[in-house]
């Protein structure tokens, strides 16, 4: 058995405590009080016929893993997970023959060795999800939350045939390890079901935001998208991605009101955009997509909300779709075709150089600096902070 550094969570009540308060006092933080440790110990054995060791190239951070270590996650998760996990499920590694791979990190039916829902179903397909429970390995919504698989923020980790696609020469490990946070907008997108011309309002300009956006442009018939970006340089990216309208997060009431001639009725717009998509999910942006979509529009909720307490009667009295979008799988497109998010998301990454929104690399060793930078991304001109195992 050969050796692994990894960056394990435990299960420890008082060290969350800890990186919570940390966390709320400082955004980052929660890495240096709380239960994510830096461990080396033996590579996971394949739990059987299918699985593949992968080494680690490079590993993203994303909101969800910056949630768990300061403290903020749901208590929703916890039968969807399994201690101690080792993070990290945007990833790109290579097997043991030097074929790259990239992470759908859905521990989908045929990982847990259940028959998949349709022929060719993506691990995220289906309509129920006792599977993530249940099968050979410990329960675990995905990669880097199951004991039994650990995850991207590690040497090596395991992972089944199903969950890996290979990695076109043409791309480097930057836009590869892109590919998964690209699904996520790619799905983001197209659970808009977006009508020709329409106009769609984007909220938030870090990485799910971004890619949601440059989604649109590329999957959907889109007419006008306005998105709020807070930071300069996501102003610049969204510029480029291919947003009509980039104004500051405060505007972007005002700026959709102008776009469809809407008037303001007290906080909310008589009209709207016809979608809005939340890539923040505080309750003060839920609040304030339901205000900015039109009368019997719909929002959808790409950003990982957690408990958030709302005022829900402009819901009830504007006949709002609220749409959660959480991960990728098998997508249905205007023509009547399926497509694979994460082809879409490969072919995506490419066409929009999306590498460019990877802004920096650490080693596993200096993972405190890593999720501090992660958690100020933006007021420190960054977009995607990754681990480098190279």
């Amino acid at each position: 058995m050969s050796e692994v550094k990894a960056l394990e969570f435990s299960r420890n009540e008082l060290r969350y405590a800890a990186a919570a308060l940390s966390g709320r006092i400082r955004p980052g933080s929660g890495a240096a009080s709380g239960p994510l440790q830096l461990i080396e110990g033996e590579d996971i054995e394949p739990p059987g016929p299918g699985w593949r060791t992968v080494t680690t190239r490079l590993a993203g951070i994303c909101g969800s893993d910056l949630a768990t270590v300061d403290g903020k996650s749901s208590r929703y998760f916890e039968p969807w997970v399994s201690f101690p996990f080792v993070p990290g499920h945007e990833v790109v590694g290579h097997l043991d023959d030097g074929r790259r791979v990239v992470l759908e990190p859905v521990l989908g039916h045929e990982a847990r060795g259940f028959t998949p829902p349709f022929e060719g179903a993506a691990p995220g397909d289906g309509d129920d999800y006792r599977h993530l429970v249940g099968g050979p390995l410990e329960p675990g919504i995905q990669t880097g939350y199951c004991a039994s698989t650990g995850g991207g923020w590690s040497s090596r980790f395991v992972a089944h045939e199903s969950q890996l696609h290979v990695v076109p020469d043409e791309l480097s490990d930057e836009a590869a390890v892109m590919v998964e946070p690209t699904a996520v907008g790619v799905h983001a997108a197209l659970k808009a079901r977006v009508e020709s011309g329409a106009t769609v309002a984007v909220i938030g300009a870090g990485t799910m935001g971004l890619t949601a956006l440059a989604a649109l442009r590329q999957f959907t018939p889109v007419g006008t998208v306005i998105i709020g970006a807070k930071y300069p340089e996501q102003k610049t990216m969204a510029r480029e991605l291919g947003a009509d309208l980039v104004v500051e997060p405060s505007e972007l009431q005002r700026a959709v009101r102008r776009a469809t001639g809407s008037f303001m009725v007290g906080d909310d717009l008589s009209g709207g955009a016809d979608v809005v998509i939340d890539a923040v999910g505080s309750a003060t942006s839920i609040d304030a997509a339901i205000g900015t979509a039109r009368p019997r529009g719909r929002v959808v909720l790409v950003g990982m909300p957690g408990k958030v307490s709302l005022e829900l009667t402009a819901l009830w009295h504007r006949e709002t779709e609220l749409v959660g979008a959480y991960t990728y799988g098998t997508e249905g497109l205007h023509d009547g075709s399926t497509r694979r998010t994460f082809d879409m998301a490969i072919e995506l990454v490419a066409s929009a150089r999306l590498e460019r929104l990877v802004s920096a690399h650490y080693r596993l060793e200096d993972y405190e600096d890593a999720l501090a930078h992660a958690a100020n991304a933006g007021r420190r001109g960054a977009v995607k902070i990754v681990f480098d195992l190279r």
